[in-house]
């Protein structure tokens, strides 16, 4: 699963969660993008972000932080990433790719998508409860998905720094935006204060 995490927020948390639940996967790997080739404002440093991930997932012994996109230079490509992980874990039977319905639909605009869905299984996850359909670039790509049925989730990175931003703190924004732990990490760090870039 993989993401900006700018900040890890909530609804991150629950939609890892219910991945290991409803694919019994044996573990959920967080990987924090190094280099975000498709979003244009400036995000956190990473080592910020690693530090955020690292505090919201310590709960779960099965959820894994992997810096492999922190760690290589160049954009962020999923692919580039997928490949080096079944590379160095060829044991490994099945890989899945957490997603939500948003980043489905924008699948056909990645680097290498037609590959990418050759060598994993997307988990999409919707908050409707019905079945994602695929736009129609991947009608003609047979592919596997799973759908993740997920619970209304009202909180996104960008709430949580526009509320920032405008002068809330962050322990006010948790539990129920982002966790106490994550709270403390901006607070500690003044990320995202008033005047901070959005």
């Amino acid at each position: 699963m993989g993401g900006s995490f700018d900040p890890v927020h909530s609804a991150h948390v629950a939609l890892a969660a219910s991945a290991l639940q409803h694919l019994q996967l044996d573990e959920v790997r967080w990987i924090p993008v190094g280099q975000a080739w498709q979003k244009a404002r400036q995000l956190a440093p990473a080592a910020d972000r690693v530090a955020m991930v690292q505090a919201a997932i310590a709960h779960e012994p099965r959820f894994v932080l992997d810096l492999i996109e922190v760690q290589r230079d160049g954009p962020s490509f999923t692919l580039d990433t997928v490949r080096a992980l079944q590379a160095a874990r060829p044991e490994v039977s099945e890989w899945v790719l957490i997603i939500g319905l948003d980043q489905y639909l924008n699948l056909p605009s990645w680097q290498g998508w037609q590959e990418l869905l050759r060598r994993v299984t997307l988990a999409v996850a919707t908050r409707e409860p019905f079945e994602p359909v695929p736009p129609e670039a991947l009608r003609s790509h047979p592919h596997r998905m799973v759908h993740l049925p997920m619970a209304p989730q009202a909180v996104s990175s960008t709430e949580v720094r526009e509320r920032l931003n405008l002068g809330e703190t962050p322990e006010s924004l948790a539990p129920g935006l982002i966790s106490l732990s994550v709270a403390r990490y901006i607070a500690n760090h003044q990320l995202y204060a008033p005047g901070a870039p959005r």
